[in-house]
């Protein structure tokens, strides 16, 4: 009997279950998940009551590598395209000019407090310039709450998409620091490399994905998990080993396959959904099982010093900067700038240096992994009293859940959509069949409240019913048109009457 390998799964097993259970807090407390994962990972490791022994960098970075890559395809996937279009290239902006700013401007304090030199001071910098905005909506979820106008899916956007110019940068620093011949401009190059090649195989493995997965036909529905999962283990790897962003190419590959229909997708999203908590919950602890507490000490006071101006100076120089001539308002400037949380990229980037061997590897580490817990710990628990403060705080309404889910692969041209009827629309009161509504579209069910009604030609709609539409985009238009007509324009006689 292999003893050994059964410690391990029990250890793993409790560990996950009560990481679990511990999640509890983050909603009752308003603690960040991150910090309570990567708490229990500190006390199971080897300067706690635990006393695990772990220092595999190696391993370390490829758990990170693994998780990071399926939590970016699941916050792909969840992304709505109708929400982040309008803020596309304020997104892109923070996610790449901006990332490149926090760098350049936290890489000054940098050499100002640690032993490092320039290329140093530019990597320690590099590591902690992405943001992780996913925390943030967690921590607002657990306070019901969201955020108003373009600020939430900006902020979604920008967390998606600025790993890989986090990850170019560390990995270019890396080099520069290690081979001190080569040129920064060398880099070039292999930027634009990596961003054109994940952008052509988002593209493309979405949409080899989508049109594979609705002429399949298996034969047994729990295999369609397990054939995206492959999919997207082959595109984020094909991607890296040809010299692309594999990273930008798995979150691209979400958001395709999420504004596309395809057969179980709801089922899909909720199980992609599991899938990248467990990878979330793995990659904290790991980390929490790597870093030894009593070597943070040496480093707390520069690492808060560190951490405050990323918090104060750094992230809203760039947020500014990026959103200058955006139309956003000066709270909404002030929202994102605040919303700079740090989370687990930052410690994931921070094992790379270990693995090239440089001298001030274990340095950085520590200062990197304070950088994160400070941050984690000022912005993770006052972003909803920001929020609040700013008037940019809304309740986040009840989910109204729909027992039909569209799975025929034959209707892959139909979306199947909620609309709800606004207040004020002059559908309320009027019976269905009166409402020119397009006659290849359908309404399949009506929720009303807690109830589901089964529409008929005579069905009278009242205000707030929410209608589950099965059309084409065309005629989804249509619809929208019609239920967002308010009384008064259509009680305002035309100029020519």
């Amino acid at each position: 009997m292999n003893t050994g390998i059964e410690l391990i799964l029990v250890v793993s097993g409790v560990l996950l279950l009560l990481s679990v259970l511990a999640s509890r807090a983050s909603g009752r407390f308003g603690v960040p998940a991150l910090l309570i994962f990567i708490g229990i990972g500190m006390l199971a490791g080897s300067e706690g009551p635990g006393g695990i022994q772990f220092e595999n960098y190696y391993l370390s970075y490829y758990v990170g590598t693994a998780a990071l890559a399926a939590i970016l395809f699941d916050g792909g996937l969840r992304t709505e395209w109708s929400r982040i279009k309008p803020v596309l290239w304020q997104g892109v902006s923070l996610s790449s000019a901006g990332v490149l700013i926090t760098a350049l401007v936290s890489a000054v304090l940098a050499k100002l407090l640690f032993p490092f030199s320039w290329i140093e001071s530019l990597l320690l910098a590099s590591i902690i310039s992405s943001t992780d905005a996913a925390a943030v909506f967690s921590i607002l979820r657990s306070k019901n709450s969201t955020l108003k106008g373009r600020t939430q899916p900006l902020l979604e956007l920008e967390s998606g998409s600025n790993d890989p110019m986090a990850v170019f940068l560390t990995i270019g620093f890396v080099q520069l620091a290690s081979r001190p011949d080569l040129s920064a401009w060398t880099l070039l190059p292999t930027f634009v490399q990596q961003l054109v090649l994940g952008a052509v195989f988002g593209y493309a493995g979405a949409t080899i994905v989508v049109w594979s997965i609705n002429r399949l036909k298996l034969e047994y529905e729990g295999l369609y998990p397990v054939y995206t999962t492959a999919a997207m283990i082959l595109l984020f790897s094909v991607t890296s080993s040809l010299g692309g962003s594999g990273f930008l190419a798995i979150y691209l590959a979400g958001i395709f396959m999420g504004r596309s229909n395809f057969i179980h997708k709801n089922s899909l999203i909720r199980f992609h959904d599991g899938v990248a908590w467990m990878a979330q919950i793995a990659m904290f602890l790991t980390l929490g099982l790597l870093v030894f507490p009593s070597h943070l000490l040496s480093v707390a006071f520069s690492g808060t010093a560190m951490a405050l101006f990323l918090v104060l100076v750094a992230r809203p120089v760039s947020a500014w900067i990026c959103l200058a001539g955006s139309g956003f308002s000066l709270k909404e400037k002030t929202m994102v700038s605040w919303v700079g949380l740090r989370g687990a990229a930052p410690i994931i980037l921070a094992t790379i240096p270990f693995l090239a061997g440089l001298p001030q590897a274990e340095l950085m580490f520590n200062v990197v992994f304070f950088v994160v817990l400070v941050s984690v710990l000022i912005q993770g628990m006052t972003i909803p009293w920001v929020a609040e403060r700013l008037g940019l705080s809304a309740p986040i309404g009840a989910q109204k859940r729909s027992p039909i889910e569209l799975e025929s692969g034959s209707l892959a041209k139909l979306e199947l959509s909620e609309l709800e009827i606004p207040r004020n629309s002059s559908c309320s009161g009027r019976a269905i069949v009166d409402l020119n509504i397009p006659r290849t579209a359908l309404i399949i069910l009506i929720t009303r409240g807690k109830q589901f009604l089964i529409p008929r030609g005579e069905t009278v709609l009242e205000n707030e019913d929410t209608l589950l539409v099965l059309a084409d985009r065309e005629d989804l238009a249509i619809i929208q048109k019609i239920i967002t007509t308010t009384r008064s324009e259509v009680d305002t006689p035309s100029a020519g009457a």
